[in-house]
C-alpha cells in the first residue's frame, strides 16, 4: 500500500484530491464505473471546490496514475484506476474493517532502522511519508515503531531502498521500554486524541444536519474528514491509553452519521450523477 501526499490535517479544509479519492471511494469502488467531469465540477462546487481546481485536480490525478479519462461523444467521465482502487480499498477497510480502536495488539512491535546518506532528503522524506501513512512513529533517529506487525516490503516498495533499512519484530522489555513509554516517546497521543476530539465537536451539532437535497456533499465531507483522522491515528493499542481516550466515541458518531447519509446521498446519486460501466482493467 502507497501514500500519494501526506494525509490533510483532519479538520481543516480538504485538499479536492483528498475529496477526489473518497469521491470514488464511495461511488466507483469495485463498481467498474466512471463519472462525468460536469457531475464532479457540480458536486464539488457544492463542497466549496472551484471548477478550475476540479480540473487541474482531475488533470494531476491521470497524470498520476490515479484516474482513467473515458470519452463518450463529447462528454469525458473519470474513473479511478487499479492503483487507486488499491488505495481506496485501503481506506474502505481502514475505516470499516480496522476501526479505530486497537483492542487486539498483542504486545508485538514492528521496527526498523535506517540510515541514508545525508544528501538524500527527497528519499528519506518519501520513506518518513511512508512510514507514517502506515502507523510508524520514530522512537529515536533512525529508529521508527509502529504497533502490531506490519509488511514493511509492501510499505517501501518501489523505493529503492531496500539495502538501507533494517527491520525488527518483537515485544519491549519492562522498564524504559515499555509499552506506554514507547507510545508517548514516539507518537503524539495528545495530538491524536485532539483530532477525535474536534471530529466529535464538529459532527455531534450543526454539522450533522442534512437534508435530501445536501446529502451527498455532506456524506463526501463527513467520510473525507474521518478517513483524514484515522490515517493521522497510528492505530494505537488501548489498552496503554487513557481510559477517556475519545476514538470509540467518535467512530461511533461517525458510523452513526454514515449510515443517516448512505441512504439519502445514494437517492442522489441515483439521481443526479451520469455514470457509465467501463471495462475492468
Amino acid at each position: 500500500m502507497t501514500s500519494f501526499d501526506q494525509p490533510d490535517q483532519a479538520g481543516g479544509a480538504p485538499r479536492p484530491q483528498s475529496l477526489m479519492l473518497t469521491f470514488f471511494g464511495i461511488h466507483a469502488l469495485g463498481r467498474d464505473v466512471a463519472v462525468a467531469a460536469g457531475c464532479l465540477i457540480d458536486v464539488f462546487g457544492r463542497a466549496g471546490i472551484t471548477e478550475d481546481a476540479v480540473r487541474s485536480t482531475l488533470t494531476r490525478m491521470v497524470k498520476r496514475g490515479l484516474l482513467e479519462r473515458h470519452r463518450r461523444g463529447r462528454k469525458t467521465y473519470f474513473g479511478p484506476t487499479p492503483r487507486a482502487a488499491r488505495v481506496l480499498q485501503d481506506g474502505h477497510d481502514r475505516i470499516w474493517c480496522t476501526g479505530a480502536v486497537n483492542r487486539d495488539w498483542d504486545g508485538t512491535w514492528t521496527l526498523v532502522g535506517f540510515s541514508l546518506p545525508e544528501a538524500w532528503r527527497s528519499e528519506r522524506h518519501d520513506l518518513r511519508s511512508r512510514l507514517v501513512w502506515s502507523g510508524f512513529g520514530p522512537l529515536q533517529n533512525g529508529l521508527w515503531v509502529a504497533p502490531g506487525t506490519v509488511d514493511v516490503p509492501e510499505v517501501v516498495a518501489g523505493l529503492g531502498l531496500d539495502a538501507y533499512l533494517r527491520v525488527f519484530q518483537g515485544a519491549a522489555a519492562a522498564g524504559p521500554s515499555d509499552a506506554r513509554t514507547v507510545l508517548r516517546t514516539a507518537f503524539d497521543v495528545e495530538s491524536v486524541a485532539k483530532g477525535y476530539e474536534a471530529c466529535l465537536a464538529r459532527w455531534s451539532t450543526g454539522a450533522a444536519e442534512a437534508d435530501e437535497a445536501g446529502a451527498l456533499v455532506r456524506q463526501l465531507l463527513l467520510h473525507t474528514d474521518w478517513l483524514e483522522q484515522v490515517r493521522q491515528d497510528p492505530h494505537l493499542p488501548a489498552e496503554h491509553l487513557p481510559e477517556d481516550w475519545p476514538a470509540a466515541r467518535a467512530e461511533q458518531l461517525f458510523r452513526e452519521l454514515a449510515g443517516r447519509y448512505a441512504e439519502l446521498a445514494g437517492r442522489e446519486a441515483a439521481s443526479t450523477l451520469d455514470v457509465i460501466a467501463v471495462a475492468a482493467s
